[in-house]
């Protein structure tokens, strides 16, 4: 041996000598060590148990199937991706290792299942990341500003992987519960720099990841747990390879199909055994199902002839169900897909995942009928929307039209929704200010309004002679609805303390000033519709023509009720602010103007000087501008900058804000280029 003590591969040994040392090694070295032993042994289990390394491991369920889809569609997209971002193995290995992998889909697709049976395949860390536990309130990667404790565990775990560095996935699931700010610090850290910042024990770090078996998998659902739709930011999903489970993807419909059904083998106890026996023998059974001819010797078990009978009935009703739940699925994606402003019916939020499926099966027996099977989905779902609350109505209406189940009744409440539901969206709901809510009433009849007028154009063109027995009911329709819109009370403006000027509270604009909208509305009726109407009424020969009659009866009430509409909103906007504004020696109210247009009214506007309240940018407000001659005139205005007392540098400024003018009279424009050419306007990069 190569110790110090053997020469020549001989052991001199001293007896008093060697007694001594081994006396010291039984009464000091020995304790040490064993207390040594301990305390690493106490330290290395206090931090598992702080670092929760057991949850670290990946393990794949007992009921995970590896089916067709999951070989040939889904690992093969998760393994281009993870080879960009581990490196590819052998030769092949890349040094610009980068990007990151994104799952979309609704709740049940076993996006966390897959994830972490490819993490347990390739020997990796499984560090899974819990969105909801997260937040909204999660911005940053220091634990110390986590809100709460379990938060704080959750950012622990983050620091946790970067500070392991190595063949580590981390998997941040239900990422639609967590803010956007803090998805973007993981911006640097998938591209090619790989380099991010956390903070671990206390202390700010920079981890630079590049040439290391580390990825990035984030998963999420199209909806938020309000109920919105969810976007994850711009320049993080530039960056990712975005990849929807939910979708059927072009090509493999009949794999995505045939997934449903081999991953509820598990479910059913008749099932069950299929899922250890060669996968073959489901994608038989599937075609048996669906009328094909399968001769038995094909199947690679020995099935009875009566097991081989009920399997068939079995997967028979199976397939059924699997039709209605890709039906499902396919609108809960479109409806996730679609913008609020567009829809033309509410949002469907039922689902057809596999955990659906799943559900579904276990109660599904070969005995059942049509007529018991189609009643076990209607009692799924009407379970499954109850949790929807509000819209569990519309829902199931929607999944029964999705299934071809709509009784006459409840296709014509369907409709009733669905008309309402546009209504609704156009005036505006009860959270919007009340000039949005009548501007949107008013907008919604321009639809009418067109389709009289194609009505009326047909029969000028025509001259058919039935014109006013075809118009009368829709003008009484348009009548009627402008006249409870007349009759809807004004909102007063809140009571202010005795001391503060008299001023209703500042509202949002909601687009042109109302009064203008209706004027709109008022000029399309008397350009459009009354000269259709006269034509429309006059002979085949074109001479003459009689007097409009009750029908000119009918148009005149449309205008008047119109007429009463504006005549109220000239009184003032909705909600508008009211503001005097003086102008002369002493006043700090000014006009500005741009730096490329010297015209005030077109690129500029008025300063209003007030230590009160700062109405909001897009306000609308009421001025009332008085001029050093006396001369004075009203406008509506829009807000487009506010200016506090004191600017970011430092320096004291006038208070106030500036509003564009909006349609001023002429008799206003002429009082503003009068006092503009002796007062020079202030100067303001539009910008």
């Amino acid at each position: 041996g190569r110790h110090p003590r053997i020469a020549g591969g001989a052991l001199p040994v001293r007896l008093d000598e060697l007694t001594a040392r081994l006396d010291r090694f039984r009464r000091e070295v020995a304790p040490a060590f064993r207390a040594y032993r301990a305390t690493r042994a106490e330290i290395a289990e206090r931090e598992r148990r702080r670092l929760r390394i057991d949850e670290l491991k990946p393990r794949v369920m007992s009921s995970f199937v590896r089916n067709k889809l999951i070989d040939q569609v889904y690992l093969p997209l998760c393994g281009a991706n993870l080879a960009k971002q581990l490196g590819a193995a052998g030769a092949a290995k890349r040094t610009d290792q980068m990007g990151m992998l994104l799952l979309i889909s609704p709740p049940g697709y076993g996006k966390t299942t897959v994830m972490e049976y490819v993490a347990n395949r390739l020997g990796l860390v499984f560090v899974k990341v819990n969105g909801p536990a997260l937040g909204h309130g999660v911005t940053s990667l220091d634990p110390a500003e986590a809100p709460n404790a379990t938060a704080r565990q959750e950012v622990d775990k983050i620091n946790l992987a970067l500070e392991m560095g190595n063949n580590v996935m981390l998997y941040l699931d239900d990422i639609q519960h967590t803010n956007a700010e803090l998805l973007q610090k993981f911006i640097s850290l998938c591209d090619g720099s790989r380099r991010i910042e956390g903070v671990w024990k206390g202390r700010t770090r920079t981890y630079d990841l590049r040439g290391k078996r580390f990825c990035v998998v984030m998963a999420g659902n199209p909806y938020t747990e309000g109920g919105a739709r969810f976007r994850i930011p711009d320049m993080l999903a530039n960056r990712a390879d975005v990849y929807n489970l939910g979708d059927v993807l072009q090509g493999n419909e009949e794999l995505f199909a045939l997934s449903y059904l081999e991953n509820a083998l598990t479910s059913n106890p008749l099932l069950a055994p299929l899922a250890g026996r060669d996968p073959a023998d489901v994608g038989r059974f599937v075609r048996l199902a669906r009328g094909e001819a399968v001769p038995p010797g094909d199947f690679a078990h020995g099935y009875s002839a009566a097991e081989a009978d009920e399997l068939a009935r079995l997967f028979r009703h199976l397939v059924r169900v699997q039709a209605t739940l890709a039906r499902v699925n396919r609108a809960y994606i479109d409806a996730a897909a679609q913008e609020e402003a567009f829809r033309e019916e509410p949002a469907f939020k039922l689902q057809g995942s596999y955990r659906n499926m799943n559900k579904i099966a276990e109660r599904v027996v070969a005995a059942m009928n049509d007529d018991e099977l189609e009643a076990l989905l209607d009692d799924h779902y009407a379970g499954e929307a109850q949790t929807l609350t509000a819209g569990a109505e519309h829902n199931l209406l929607k999944l029964a039209e999705l299934r071809g189940r709509l009784t006459p009744e409840r296709a014509e409440r369907w409709r009733q929704i669905k008309d309402e539901f546009v209504r609704v969206r156009r005036a505006g709901g009860p959270g919007d200010d009340p000039a949005a809510r009548v501007a949107g009433a008013l907008v919604g009849l321009d639809d009418r309004l067109a389709s009289i007028a194609r009505g009326l154009a047909e029969s000028a063109s025509a001259r058919r002679p039935g014109a006013e027995a075809w118009l009368a009911p829709k003008l009484d329709e348009l009548a009627g609805a402008l006249g409870k819109l007349a009759q809807r009370p004004a909102p007063e403006a809140p009571p202010k303390p005795p001391s503060a000027p008299p001023r209703p509270a500042a509202a949002p604009a909601a687009g042109p000033p109302l009064a203008d909208l209706v004027a709109q509305q008022t000029a399309l009726i008397e350009r459009t519709l009354l000269p259709l109407v006269r034509a429309a009424m006059r002979p085949a020969n074109g001479e003459g023509g009689p007097e409009l009659g009750e029908l000119g009866a009918r148009l005149g009430e449309l205008s008047a009720s119109v007429a009463r509409i504006e005549a109220r909103l000239r009184q003032g906007l909705p909600g508008a602010e009211r503001f005097d504004v003086r102008f002369g020696p002493g006043e700090a109210s000014n006009f500005y103007r741009g730096v490329l247009d010297d015209d005030v009214l077109r690129g500029g506007g008025v300063f209003v000087a007030t230590y009160g309240k700062l109405p909001p940018v897009g306000a609308s407000v009421r001025l009332r501008l008085h001029f050093p001659n006396g001369a004075s005139f009203e406008a509506d205005a829009a807000v487009s900058w506010t200016q506090d007392l004191v600017a970011n540098d430092g320096a004291a400024l006038q208070p106030g804000f500036g509003a564009r003018l909006l349609a001023p009279p002429a008799e206003g424009r002429a009082l503003v280029a009068q006092y503009t050419r002796r007062v020079e306007p202030l100067l303001r990069d539009a910008t």
